[in-house]
């Protein structure tokens, strides 16, 4: 028993060691304050169920380590308490109430009845109904707690103030996989929503017999799984569904509203479609041409100039966030590093495209050295390197 004691206690204190001592302090002597009321009152002297130890000495000793395992277990419920939100512990106290009062009316029923053949097993039932509903009812009404409206009992009660900060995660923004990254970064807070028709349609995804769909499919549940290993995220799987409505991104939208969520995706349709619905929406696609650096004209750049461009005597370089960089004049150098003029830069539905020239020919164009018989000719090179850039964007395209 000793033993047992003793790895009980290390397990304490490997598993809780952040504690404030404080903390600590109160809780070990609450242990001890039961291993001592065991041991003094000795409940279990009358028993006969324990042959084995006839002295009252060993009696008092078991009704000791029964106190402290009494008490470990109430300082484990404690802790667990103390994680759940106020809706969870008013659910569950109300669901545990409302399960013993059914038991007891359904003991009633027991206990009026003649049968005196039942014996102790009248007892046992009654005992056993007793914790039968009292479990049922705290679980469901622990789970059933957060459709609780608190602000309705008004006083402390109220969270009119507190909104909760709910995000949807769409099938597109799963599958991409940048949100597992986001979300290691701690940027992403509150709440993540993973509705079960969003889960259906990766299920199907990963099903197809298309393997490219297949592939991408089976990245969405791996990135899934990714966000559920995180610890420090709050994932939730939710059930609710719209079987009326037959689109998968009216779907979301629907819950959006009924959550008052915000959509995570990249779909650019939904992305539209939602904020004309009244339902806010994160583009990760959005977020990362934010976080891409500025550049202006006339900046420096050095590149990697990494193949051939599209037009004569091209190069193409990328940035580190794979920004395109298209140098003029710099067919010669593939495969070395030049350093680069910025001369315009153009912001698209698809991304960023700088383009430059090399740094050594920046001012062989540059308006001071233009003469007046040769400004015809400028505009006329102006104008024909908008209509190349214009034509490698469509390209692209």
């Amino acid at each position: 028993m000793s033993r047992i004691f003793v790895l009980c206690c290390n397990y304490f204190m490997l598993k809780f060691k952040p504690m404030k001592w404080d903390v600590v302090v109160i809780r070990l002597s609450f242990v001890a304050l039961l291993a001592a009321v065991g041991y003094l009152l000795n409940p279990l002297s009358n028993t006969a169920h324990l042959n084995f130890a006839a002295g009252s000495q060993e009696r008092r000793f078991i009704s000791a380590i029964l106190g402290i395992l009494f008490a470990f277990f109430i300082i484990a419920f404690e802790m667990r308490a103390r994680k759940a939100s106020l809706r969870t512990l008013i659910g569950a106290a109300i669901g545990s109430i409302l399960g013993i009062v059914g038991a007891y009316l359904i003991g009633m029923l027991i206990t009026a009845q003649d049968i005196n053949a039942l014996g102790d097993m009248r007892t046992f039932l009654t005992i056993v109904l007793a914790c039968f509903m009292g479990y049922v009812g705290l679980m469901v009404g622990a789970a059933k707690g957060d459709y609780l409206d608190l602000s309705a009992l008004g006083g402390v009660f109220s969270d009119k103030n507190v909104k909760r900060d709910y995000k949807i995660l769409d099938t597109s923004v799963i599958i991409d996989g940048r949100i597992a990254d986001v979300a290691e970064t701690g940027f992403v807070g509150g709440t993540l929503i993973i509705p079960n028709f969003i889960l259906a349609e990766l299920q199907q995804v990963a099903d197809s017999a298309d393997s490219s769909k297949r592939q991408r499919g089976r990245r969405g549940l791996d990135m899934l799984q990714r966000l559920r290993n995180n610890s420090k995220l709050d994932i939730q799987i939710v059930e609710t569904d719209f079987p009326a409505v037959k689109e998968v991104d009216l779907k979301l939208i629907e819950l959006g509203k009924q959550l008052d969520a915000v959509i995570v995706t990249n779909d650019f349709n939904l992305n539209k479609v939602s904020q004309l619905r009244g339902v806010q929406v994160l583009n990760i696609n959005e977020l990362a041409n934010a976080l891409k650096p500025v550049v202006l004209p006339g900046e420096a750049m050095r590149v990697f100039v990494l193949k051939e461009g599209k037009e004569y005597n091209q190069g193409v370089a990328y940035l580190d966030d794979g920004t395109m960089v298209v140098v003029d004049n710099a067919r010669r150098l593939i495969g070395k590093t030049a350093d680069i003029a910025v001369t315009s830069v153009l912001q698209t539905t698809a991304g960023k495209m700088i383009f430059g020239r090399l740094w050594e020919d920046k001012d062989e164009h540059h308006e001071s050295t233009v003469g007046i018989h040769d400004s015809r000719s400028l505009g006329f090179k102006k104008a024909t390197r908008e209509l190349r850039q214009t034509t490698i964007i469509e390209e692209l395209k």
